[in-house]
């Protein structure tokens, strides 16, 4: 698969997925521009690349920060060149505990992270994107946005607004030449799910969400962050270009799902609807 000539900006490209998506996407050829809040992380996510002869920068920003988000594009697209493919990876998976017991301000912290991060950089970088008039964007979203579960509201909520966040947007741009993707990279062993796999503090407030994932690494049913990869670099090729607004899994194949493209968007399938 070649991507030379694309440029990517990801964030939460420090660590875990971010980290393997830019390592996959800059060995396939693009130029990849990572983001985070930690620059050693950052830093250490473009020395791997550029030790496989890629090209990668690193920018660090918070993601919650609209001034930060708005310099940071502005710096790319003027020192980098237009950004082909923005993939909204950083998210957090740390609120733990029922509804009545949570912190409001830890609830709505991870609610900013996983969903204003992406609406912010979807809005600061589509004016250029519309300009140009070709574009795609990758939604990090999760399997947990498809239905509830206790004592991960905060979670639940934000991955599924992000799905709904991915379907706008695409209906917003469809006939302007931008594309629009979520995806569920599956359970991979990530510095994050690590966390929930070990606290002590999930073990006390989600018993059953840590007991969860105990249960799926004992049976090595995690995914292989490989594959995770792979549904990344399909879509930046184009092969799912005719399945914007979509939500993907992991499992799932994608050239014979753009092979039945026209009757998935008729049907508004991979899309969330309510079953009544």
């Amino acid at each position: 698969m070649n991507l030379g000539g694309q440029i990517v900006l990801i964030t939460g490209g420090g660590r875990g997925l971010g980290r393997a998506f830019a390592c996959g996407l800059a060995n396939a050829g693009a130029y990849v521009v990572v983001t985070a809040r930690s620059q050693e992380q950052l830093r250490d996510t473009v020395q791997s690349i550029e030790g496989q002869g890629g090209e990668a920068r690193a920018i660090p920003a918070d993601v919650t920060d609209e001034v930060a988000v708005r310099r940071l594009v502005a710096t790319v697209e003027e020192q980098v060149g237009p950004i082909d493919l923005l993939v909204n990876n950083a998210g957090v998976f740390r609120a733990f505990g029922l509804i009545a017991d949570i912190d409001p301000q830890e609830w709505w912290r991870e609610v900013e992270i996983n969903l204003r991060g992406p609406f912010l950089y979807t809005h600061t970088v589509l004016p250029r994107m519309l300009e140009r008039g070709r574009g795609r964007i990758i939604n990090v979203a999760s399997g947990a946005g498809l239905q509830p579960f206790e004592t991960i509201s905060a979670y639940n909520v934000s991955k599924t607004a992000l799905i709904r966040l991915t379907e706008s947007t695409a209906l917003e741009v469809k006939s302007q030449g931008i594309r629009v993707f979520a995806i569920d990279p599956g359970t991979v062993r990530t510095p994050m799910n690590a966390y929930v796999h070990d606290s002590p503090e999930v073990a006390r407030r989600a018993p059953l969400v840590q007991q969860w994932f105990h249960e799926l690494y004992a049976a090595n049913g995690d995914t292989p962050i490989e594959k995770a990869v792979d549904v990344v670099l399909q879509i930046a090729s184009g092969r799912a270009d005719a399945l914007t607004g979509c939500y993907f899994g992991v499992m799932d194949d994608i050239d014979a799902l753009a092979q039945q493209a026209e009757i998935i968007q008729q049907e508004s399938r991979r899309k969330l609807r309510m079953q009544m």
